[in-house]
């Protein structure tokens, strides 16, 4: 599984970076997600964020 993110649709809620911050940060310019690791060991901890983050930026795809 690889984690997808959306900056376009990216609000910068920042919930994704509480859920993770091994894997996700938010850019110092606009407050948009940066995905660190596109292949976490924890995919529970990746499905949470993408399923609360606001406006649907993240996925998680199948490789």
């Amino acid at each position: 599984m690889r984690i997808v993110a959306d900056t376009n649709v990216c609000v910068g809620a920042g919930q994704c970076v509480l859920t993770d911050p091994k894997v996700f940060d938010q850019s110092e310019d606009d407050g948009t997600v940066i995905v660190l690791n596109e292949h976490p060991d924890d995919l529970e901890k990746a499905r949470v964020a993408v399923n609360i983050c606001p406006s649907g930026a993240l996925s998680l795809v199948e490789e």
